[in-house]
């Protein structure tokens, strides 16, 4: 199929969900269907070496289908919005030049809506002496006295910031202070923003237990794969827990098995556990934004097919493609 875009705005396509739904399998026929090729919005398929954790999808399983922002970080290098935004940009002008229409897909909603809405971050990022010092208080006293700042003066953003995403909780706390306005706010704020793209953002969502059994089937095969080993190995490697890489599901987790914190099958239960958890306050970020189209699996019978009739529909009736 041939590209047509809106006659002011590149066309955009976002596919999202919470972790272990199914957007991978779904996103590689779509793009096949509308002549897309696919930027990554996950903030660890970004890192090397890190491919069974991150459950990263393989060369073999691409379908041919160009993939972006996977593979291109060193598990010593940050990662964070800013540069995902920069990257996605790049990708996409390439995306473009080839006549192809830009495929997002992702469960990091903070990094969907930086990219979506083009929000600027380079405010207040000047003075970084607050930031050290939250960092410091984290790591004489540790994230949860950071956590517990950050519920007394913004409990909304706790309900989709982990306690041990220590650097978006200084980010919001570090806002706040430099502001006087909660960052649940700022960010309600930029979702009212007009986006400069013609998109359509689908969201794919399943029942709540199906979803659940989900998670931990993933995690059991990703265990049976030898998620240990390559955590193990990454280890080996001078990779340590205050590495961002290393905060992401799967890796924290078997960090403190392998540092002797607990047992291996502690670490598996916690991570099955965070994992549950971490759907959770994706869904919950969904459900905040704005000019979303929920595609709910049993609604389709779980018949990928008719789901992609409806997505490449709704393409085309709204000229994205």
């Amino acid at each position: 199929m041939t590209l047509t875009q809106s006659v002011k705005k590149p066309g955009l396509v976002i596919l999202t969900g919470p972790t272990a739904v199914g957007k991978s399998e779904l996103a590689i026929e779509l793009a096949r269907q509308i002549g897309g090729e696919i930027i990554s919005a996950d903030s660890m398929q970004v890192y090397r070496q890190m491919d069974i954790g991150s459950a990263k999808i393989l060369p073999e399983q691409m379908g041919g289908i160009p993939h972006h922002l996977i593979n291109v970080l060193d598990p010593t290098e940050e990662f964070n919005v800013v540069a995902f935004q920069q990257l996605a940009k790049e990708a996409m002008a390439g995306i473009y030049a080839r006549g192809h229409l830009p495929v997002v897909v992702g469960g990091t909603g903070f990094y969907i809506q930086a990219l979506l809405y083009d929000i600027d971050f380079t405010e207040n990022d000047e003075d970084t002496a607050l930031r050290a010092g939250l960092e410091e208080l984290a790591a004489a006293q540790g994230s949860e006295i950071l956590y517990e700042r950050l519920r007394q003066i913004d409990p909304e953003s706790c309900e989709s910031i982990h306690a041990h995403n220590i650097k978006r909780v200084i980010r919001a706390i570090e806002f706040y202070e430099k502001t006087g306005t909660k960052i649940s706010e700022h960010n309600r704020q930029q979702r009212e923003r007009t986006s400069p793209y013609h998109f359509v953002y689908f969201v794919l969502n399943d029942d709540r237990d199906r979803l659940y059994g989900r998670i931990d089937k993933r995690v059991d095969r990703m265990m049976q794969q030898g998620l240990l080993e390559e955590v193990s190995a990454l280890r080996a490697a001078g990779c340590t827990r205050d590495m961002v890489s290393m905060q992401g599901l799967g890796y924290k987790e078997l960090l403190d098995y392998l540092d002797n914190r607990c047992s291996l099958e502690e670490a598996v239960y916690t991570l099955k556990r965070d994992t549950r958890h971490f759907a959770k306050r994706q869904l919950t970020w969904f459900r905040r934004e704005r000019d979303v189209l929920w595609i709910n699996k049993p609604e389709y019978g779980y018949d990928d097919t008719r789901i992609l009739q409806y997505m490449v529909r709704i393409l085309q009736e709204r000229t994205i493609m």
